[in-house]
């Protein structure tokens, strides 16, 4: 009987050990993204609809620091497919559009207009996006507030019951790395033919992304818009 109990446990032992050693650690998981990541980053990137046709091409990227960002009065060069790192947060942005209007005001707030279109980069594939017929007319609408330079936000869900990134995910918090661009973008309503609203690109860690990119440590790319609300 002991012989018995002793094989078992020793079978118990082991079974436990192999399921813990499947299992990846959260390192592991980050090296995952960087890696993926950087191979986003060096390839001609072609994302495609769910037509099977081309919807953005990414491109490789050319990747210029915050020295040289600032220098080109916090532009990135559309030609040379430039993007931004900022170290500290691993977000990498490029502004294909400043827009209309002008910058979120110190104490201001603001509703804002948001289009998207997100793109799972571990998963090479497009996760959620309100560029829909189902989303056209509820799209995600943001509550934004400057606090001296400090952006915080949260999807509205009174007007309209709240957009894709709100329904796929349940959180009214808005992701901090689509806030970064706020620092740098223009908030208006296009008024001309020559004008447009703001555009940004951008590849944002988990970190910086909602709670199922940070819970399950994946990054994303996105493309947004942003455009303020009539009153």
């Amino acid at each position: 009987m002991k012989k018995w109990m002793y094989m078992f446990v020793v079978i118990f032992v082991g079974m436990a050990w192999i399921g813990c050693d499947d299992e990846e650690t959260y390192a592991e998981q980050r090296d995952k993204e960087r890696n993926a990541i950087n191979s986003f980053i060096n390839r001609d990137v072609i994302i495609y609809g769910s037509d099977g046709e081309p919807l953005i091409h990414v491109g490789k990227i050319n990747v210029i620091s915050e020295a040289t960002f600032c220098a080109q009065d916090s532009m990135t060069n559309l030609e040379r497919n430039e993007y931004v790192l900022f170290e500290n947060k691993g977000v990498y942005m490029q502004i294909v559009r400043k827009g209309a209007g002008e910058k979120l005001k110190d104490g201001e707030c603001k509703r804002i207009i948001c289009r998207y279109t997100e793109f799972n980069i571990l998963r090479d594939s497009i996760q959620t996006s309100n560029n829909s017929p189902y989303w056209q007319t509820n799209p995600d609408i943001l509550d934004v507030t400057n606090t001296y330079g400090t952006f915080t936000g949260s999807f509205n869900t009174t007007i309209n019951g709240g957009g894709a990134m709100y329904n796929y995910y349940g959180s009214k918090i808005v992701p901090a790395g689509w806030l970064m661009p706020f620092t740098y973008i223009n908030v208006g309503r296009q008024l001309t033919a020559d004008e447009g609203i703001a555009k940004v690109r951008m590849i944002v860690p988990h970190s910086q992304g909602h709670s199922d990119a940070s819970s399950n440590v994946y990054p994303c790319f996105y493309e947004i818009t942003y455009q303020e609300m009539r009153d």
